[in-house]
This record gives structure tokens, C-alpha cells and sequence, in this order.
């Protein structure tokens, strides 16, 4: 089907969908779930980065797990947003160099990857009451299951941030409006919709604790907006956090070589304090990286093996 004509309120209700979209020749896999009776519309994003595998486990965990007789509502699921990127590993398409969660809401005229967005914004975003983007720190850092929204006293920012509390996640990070350009969240912003984000581990899998979380997250949610029988069990957070969430805005190596981290995630740390090193390969120190402020560490390198210019470190500030 053409992404074009693609229309979620035309689907079937007390059904599983599962559908293939074309956007410019390629392929966007979409799963939807029409519940019995008519409900509030809950989106799940997958794989908006090409190399973080969170999304795709748990949208097909709560794709099997959902009935249809069970479900007041919609449950409307892209487990992998950025197939290109998806098919080679990256975080950014292969096609066009673009990072899809930095150029939403997309223009259906450009690249493919503004076209993913556009049709992703117009398709799936437009008319939601939540969307749920589910990000992780890919291949090449490490970071803590959390779970992010925008804060300020609008009401779909309070929405947002109910639903990231009922979530359960042991980190919370709240963001200060206004959102950053380009995200999901930004044209979830745009449209008035309430929308929130999680982060894991990582590293090219997903570990059976994050897969849990996230899925039992996902049904806390469901059931807070009425849409599954119950109510949520959240788990109260651990650590609360405050910043502006942009994880390209990272510590950057100045120089190539090997990256040893000295703090670990979640850590307080001081202005001035040593973060890591860059060694050579004889074990020399090429590097040293200290905080630039007082805060907690959110996002550490994982991948040893470095460049000039990769991130190797986040600080961000603590909330309570």
C-alpha cells in the first residue's frame, strides 16, 4: 500500500492489522491493533536509529501479547521507523547521511528520509492522544533505562509527563520546553499531541531486564489511558533528571585512540573532574576529559575504539 493512502481508522475493528507501506520504494512495516470497542489512539515508534533493537522486541512482544477483545482503542506501531539505516547498522540512513530524529516533520518531497518523517508525522502522529518513541543508546554508547518527556505547564506537555511517570522507568529525565527541532516528539509538539521517549543499555541487544521494563511499561501506559483492563504498577523512579536531552551534544574526543571511562553512568560528578582518557596503543595518554559542570553522568562511550569528533560523554543536571 501506498503510504499515502494508508488510513488507520479505516482498518477493521476487534483486529490484528499487519501492513507494508511504500514510501519512495521502500518497505515501512506497520502493526496495528483495532480494538472491540473505540478508544484513545496510542503510537509506538521503533527504530527511528537504525542500529537500536529495543523497539522492533517490544512492539512485537505487545503486538503477540494484546488481543483485539481485550483493547479499548488503538494500539498504531512502526517497529522500524529508519529501514534503511536498519538494514546497515547505522543510526543515520545510508541513502541520504540523514538522522531521521533530527529532521521530523519531514517534507514529502525530500530525501527518503524527510519522507519517512513527513509520511510517519502525517500517518501515525496526526490524531494520536500519545506517542511513545522507542529510543536506545545503539551500537556505540551506553546509557540507563529512563524514560524522557517535555516539561512546561501546557497540557499535552502534563499529559506527556504523566504517562512517562506511569511508565515505570528507574530514571526519569524531564526536559524544559521548547523541544529541540526535529525530533518525533517536536511534531508530536507541533500537533498538540502528548508524546514521551525511553533510552536503554544498548550495545546491539537487548537485555531480558530492559525487554520486561519496557514491555510492562508499555501495558502501565495502555492501562492509565484506559485502553486495557487494570490498573498500572508503576515503579517509583530512582533518579530525577533535568536538561535539554540532546545526546549529540556529547563530550567529544579530540583525538583518536583508545577510550577508558573513569565515572560510571548515573555517577555525580564535579566541575573539573576526570571522565575518561584516550590512550594510544602503547598505553600512552593521548587525552583526558573532565566534566563541564557539576551534574550526574547520563551517557558514557562503549565502543573503546574512538575518532576525532565521536561522543564520549554527557552530564545533565539533577532534578531532585
Amino acid at each position: 500500500m501506498n503510504a499515502k493512502d494508508f488510513n488507520v481508522n479505516a482498518l477493521a475493528a476487534n483486529e490484528k492489522h499487519r501492513l507494508w507501506l511504500d514510501i519512495d520504494g521502500w518497505q515501512l512495516p506497520v502493526l496495528c491493533i483495532c480494538g472491540a470497542s473505540a478508544g484513545p489512539r496510542l503510537v509506538l515508534f521503533g527504530a527511528v536509529h537504525g542500529d537500536e533493537y529495543d523497539g522492533p522486541e517490544v512492539i512485537h512482544r505487545i503486538f503477540a501479547q494484546v488481543q483485539p477483545d481485550q483493547l479499548c482503542g488503538t494500539l498504531l506501531m512502526v517497529p522500524v521507523c529508519n529501514v534503511p539505516a536498519y538494514e546497515v547498522v547505522q543510526r543515520s540512513s545510508p541513502i541520504d547521511g540523514a538522522n531521521l530524529a533530527r529532521v521530523f516533520p519531514g517534507n514529502p518531497r525530500g530525501g527518503i528520509t524527510e519522507q519517512i518523517a513527513y509520511w510517519l508525522t502525517e500517518k501515525c502522529i496526526r490524531g494520536a492522544d500519545l506517542l511513545l518513541d522507542i529510543h536506545s543508546a545503539g551500537v556505540a554508547y551506553d546509557l540507563p533505562n529512563m524514560v524522557g518527556w517535555t516539561h512546561s505547564d501546557a497540557p499535552h506537555h502534563q499529559a506527556g509527563e504523566a504517562a512517562a511517570r506511569v511508565f515505570g522507568a528507574p530514571v526519569v529525565w524531564a526536559h524544559p520546553a521548547p523541544v529541540p527541532p526535529g525530533r518525533s516528539l517536536s511534531a508530536a509538539d507541533g500537533l498538540g499531541v502528548p508524546s514521551l521517549y525511553t533510552e536503554a543499555p544498548g550495545g546491539g541487544r537487548v537485555s531480558p531486564e530492559t525487554l520486561s521494563l519496557f514491555v510492562n511499561g508499555v501495558t502501565n501506559v495502555m492501562q492509565y489511558m484506559g485502553m486495557l483492563a487494570g490498573k498500572p504498577t508503576p515503579a517509583a523512579p530512582q533518579h530525577e533528571l533535568i536538561g535539554n536531552g540532546n545526546l549529540d551534544q556529547t563530550i567529544l574526543s579530540p583525538c583518536a585512540g583508545h577510550f577508558r571511562a573513569d565515572v560510571k553512568l548515573l555517577q555525580d560528578v564535579r566541575f573539573g573532574q576526570r571522565l575518561g582518557t584516550v590512550y594510544d596503543l602503547l598505553g600512552n595518554e593521548l587525552a583526558v576529559l573532565t566534566a563541564p559542570a557539576d551534574g550526574r553522568v547520563i551517557l558514557l562511550r562503549a565502543l573503546h575504539r574512538v575518532k576525532v569528533g565521536d561522543g564520549l560523554a554527557q552530564i545533565t543536571g539533577v532534578n531532585r
